[in-house]
């Protein structure tokens, strides 16, 4: 089959129904929403957020989302809820209750716990009037829109509306508390997203495995050092503990007559490279590829240049870095 298929054309008209869906959603935001915001900030709980079927995998990213950028929140299952799992549920969380028609018979008893324990109750519902709806201290209607399957019957408008709807309630939680690529980093230390939120001061090398000398260091002990540390550099300190130099490869083979006469004062490179201990390590790995080394002395933002840590460019790769 030749030029375009069908199944190009039904592709479109599926992303293009549930794009134009999402138009409507974003126009539809109205004052139920602060009220779910208002809610959701005066918790001093978590949000219990729940769901069955396609409802139910929306509600777990709704969760996790939630979870991971700075409100405290679980997924309920309500079938389980029925058999024990409606301990989970304290009074001071928040129910935020996810079902296209309203009508889940699955969820009636958690709605029911949520009335008589008097635990808030957000509803996401295209029926306020119906059994969920109606039961909710705040409703956040979905559009009533046809599905994009065609036959009307298949979770997909919906379930974008409702993911959709999900993030927006946590954008708008996270930028109401000032919430931070450092904060961000805290919920997600593994991966590459970690690695691209790891400071510098996380994967540097540390305390005795810093390689040091001083000014008046022979460089016979300095070699022992850079073996010893085995980074291939060493720094230099001067007065207090400053760095004042460093010493790679290319000092050495720049110096190779009468080496072990010298000191390290007379070797090393002065004004060396430095990043501060809190910088993003992404940042260390372009200075380094800028400036085309594989070490770097890491320093405080504030105050005298004494080393903190030494990051090499391995440390970065280690982790998904470079």
């Amino acid at each position: 089959m030749t030029g375009k298929t069908p199944f190009i054309d039904t592709a479109r008209r599926v992303i293009r129904t549930e794009a134009d869906a999402l138009v409507v959603l974003a126009d539809s935001i109205d004052a139920s929403f602060r009220a779910a915001i208002d809610l959701l900030l005066n918790t001093s709980g978590r949000v219990i957020v729940t769901g069955i079927g396609k409802s139910g995998h929306i509600a777990r990213k709704v969760a996790a989302t939630l979870a991971s950028t700075g409100t405290p929140a679980q997924f309920v299952h309500p079938a389980e809820a029925s058999h024990g799992d409606l301990g989970m549920i304290t009074r001071n969380d928040v129910v935020l209750a996810i079902s296209n028609g309203g009508e889940a018979p699955e969820l009636a008893n958690l709605i029911a716990f949520s009335r008589r324990f008097e635990i808030p109750l957000i509803g996401i519902t295209k029926a306020p009037n119906s059994s969920l709806g109606s039961q909710c201290d705040v409703v956040l209607q979905l559009p009533d829109l046809g599905e994009a399957c065609g036959t009307g019957v298949v979770p997909t408008t919906s379930t974008t509306m409702t993911l959709a709807l999900g993030d927006a309630l946590a954008v708008a939680l996270m930028e109401h508390r000032s919430f931070t690529a450092e904060h961000f980093r805290d919920f997600h230390p593994g991966g590459k997203l970690g690695a691209q939120l790891s400071r510098v001061g996380d994967l540097m090398h540390k305390g005795s495995a810093i390689p040091l000398v001083t000014l008046s260091t022979p460089m016979s002990d300095a070699l022992l050092e850079i073996s010893r540390k085995s980074l291939g550099v060493v720094g230099v300190t001067g007065d207090q503990g400053i760095l004042v130099g460093i010493i790679t490869d290319g000092d050495l083979r720049r110096h190779m007559d009468g080496l072990l006469g010298l000191t390290a004062a007379d070797v090393m490179t002065t004004s060396p490279t430095t990043i501060h201990t809190g910088a993003l390590a992404e940042e260390a790995v372009a200075l380094m590829n800028q400036r085309k080394i594989t070490c770097v002395f890491a320093v405080p933002a504030d105050g005298p240049a004494v080393p903190q840590g030494i990051l090499h460019i391995h440390d970065c790769l280690r982790v998904g870095l470079g």
